[in-house]
């Protein structure tokens, strides 16, 4: 049908992109002043930029990559093409934005920017760059052409990062692509050469980040105001969160269990703006809890993991989907999860509320809105948040309002759930008094999950939270979740970090020379050694110490060093560092 974004079939898609890196790309020196090298700016913020277009022989085809010396896989490359094209139904003319994610190839050395990677040690959990995962946001237009064969200009203005700042990138494509559109290569050059210019992504630090004659100003992860900046940016990550939940609100507490628990998702959508909205705001609506299982804003049958993700011999896995194509009812039409929406509205318009029903009803994507589940949760519904809620629709309030009030009720019921875990998981920890410089650290206790139920009778969720239901229930559940276990591992390797920390700060409050006057030359050496590596370790793994633990340390080795035969400092002066 004219106008419609055709997918092609097989492997029809170029996986093989005509580099062009504009002049300029390969001055090694520009940036030095910084102390950085060309493009380490840009890759703080960015991997890549990438140029999608329709090729009538070839389909979607990658036609530049830039800056030149980026690298992606074919499978990469492939997954790019098909993910930065809405599916052929869905119809999209004009300009749409929309987002992606996939995995990143294996094999692939993994490479973080390592000047850069304390910064992300900051970060709330749930904005961390993830390693095996790029993001793709994407700015695509389609418009009629009667100049060229196919009738219609295609073409998507792609940026590939690790960053989550859904928010941001949105606004930047907004910025640059509807002229990079009309002015091509020479203009998206300049555009990246801007970006090199920024500043590190560092937490709570003002951002002035220019971007071809416009300033925005971002503090990651902080609100304000300023009359004084081209574009203001209140948040970096977040999504108009009750846009994305308004035909479904009278649900939200229910999607919010499916989200805690991990539980298998199809978002399906009329087109990748409202299932990849849709799908960032489950994720996000279980913050500052991270989500630690897959998912996917916006998911082609042409997706390197389509097989994985669809196969009937296995139960559907921990994942979040979002959809447009109608193939997808048939395919994953045994998952036990679908939310099907319409066309989400604009502002102040409200839809009709769709109902819960039964899997079997749904045979096609032309299936009525609605969530499709069997699911029966295992809190009752807080009919106050819906009075509010429905109570701002009656009044228009603004849906920024109405996302404030979502966002908040979703943030004290999962600290309400989390608070519990907090506690127990503190209580794991050996007492202070316990760490002894001339041992190895203490060990955490055990997890174990009925004295933690125990726990729940006197300081529960009923504690801090109005609901009521089966708490216990739904804390046995997330137990068993990815979401409980890519928690526990993180806060198990915090606690840990702590006692070798403590540890650390211990033996620095010790007389070291005197106890090397105690003990023989081998000991010594052993010891200094231990106390070389200990530094190492906390360098590398960035313990939280406190900041003259580490001065204190070396001195205590160089003074140690010095009290030792000539022979023995020269070689220990030499080993690792001091």
């Amino acid at each position: 049908m004219p106008g419609r974004v055709s997918q092609p079939q097989g492997n029809a898609c170029k996986t093989t992109p005509r580099l062009r890196s504009g002049k300029g790309a390969s001055t090694p020196n520009e940036g030095r002043g910084r102390g950085l090298l060309r493009w380490d700016g840009f890759s703080a913020w960015l991997h890549c930029v990438c140029v999608v277009g329709f090729d009538l022989e070839l389909g979607q085809a990658v036609e530049v990559i830039y800056p030149q010396h980026s690298k992606l896989t074919d499978k990469e490359k492939t997954n790019i093409c098909y993910l930065s094209f809405p599916d052929s139904n869905s119809g999209c003319l004009g300009d749409t934005q929309f987002c992606f994610r996939f995995r990143q190839s294996s094999g692939r050395r993994v490479s973080l920017h390592c000047l850069l990677d304390h910064y992300d040690k900051d970060l709330p959990v749930y904005l961390k760059k993830d390693p095996a995962y790029f993001y793709g946001y994407v700015y695509f237009r389609q418009v009629r052409d009667k100049s060229l064969k196919r009738g219609y200009f295609q073409k998507s203005l792609v940026l590939i990062s690790k960053l989550p700042y859904i928010h941001f990138f949105h606004t930047v494509l907004k910025q640059i692509a509807p002229e990079y559109f009309e002015k091509s290569e020479p203009y998206l050059e300049a555009a990246c050469n801007d970006v090199d210019r920024w500043p590190a992504p560092v937490p709570g630090k003002t951002l002035h980040l220019p971007i071809m004659g416009v300033v925005m100003k971002v503090i990651p992860f902080i609100s304000f105001a300023d009359t004084h900046i081209s574009v203001i940016l209140p948040t970096v990550h977040e999504v108009d969160l009750f846009r994305c939940f308004c035909p479904v609100f009278l649900h939200s507490q229910m999607l919010w269990e499916l989200v805690l628990l991990g539980e298998p998702l199809v978002v399906m959508a009329p087109s990748p703006s409202e299932s990849s909205e849709t799908v960032l705001a489950l994720v996000n609506c279980i913050s500052p809890l991270k989500y630690f299982s897959d998912f996917r804003p916006y998911f082609t049958i042409h997706d390197s993991e389509f097989k994985e993700y669809t196969t009937r011999t296995q139960a559907p896995p921990s994942v979040i989907l979002g959809v447009t194509n109608p193939f997808f009812a048939k395919t994953l039409q045994h998952w036990p999860h679908i939310i099907r929406i319409g066309d989400l509205k604009p502002a102040g318009e409200i839809p009709k509320q769709v109902k819960v029903k039964k899997l079997k009803n749904l045979k096609t994507l032309d299936s009525k809105p609605g969530v499709y589940t069997s699911y029966k949760p295992y809190l009752n519904r807080d009919e106050e948040i819906i009075k509010q809620l429905q109570k701002g629709v009656q009044q228009k309030r603004p849906s920024e309002a109405q996302s404030v009030i979502l966002r908040r009720y979703f943030l004290e019921l999962t600290q309400s759930f989390i608070i519990p875990l907090e506690r127990y998981v503190a209580s794991l920890m050996p007492l202070q008094k316990s760490i002894s410089p001339w041992k190895s650290p203490p060990q955490l206790r055990q997890f174990l999950p009925e004295e933690f139920m125990k726990t729940l009778e006197k300081t529960g969720p009923q504690l801090t939270s109005r609901i009521k239901g089966d708490w216990i229930g739904l804390y046995r559940h997330f137990l068993k979740s990815p979401n409980f276990d890519g928690w526990f591992k993180t806060r198990r390797k915090e606690m840990t970090q702590k006692l070798e920390a403590l540890h650390l700060e211990a033996l620095c409050e010790e007389d070291l020379l005197l106890w090397t006057q105690k003990h023989t030359e081998v000991e010594t050496v052993d010891l200094v050694l231990k106390l070389k590596n200990k530094l190492l370790q906390a360098d590398r793994e960035r313990l939280p110490v406190k900041p003259d633990t580490m001065e204190k340390l070396r001195t205590h080795i160089d003074a140690i060093i010095l009290a030792l035969p000539e022979d023995l400092q020269g070689i220990l002066l030499k080993t690792g560092m001091t």
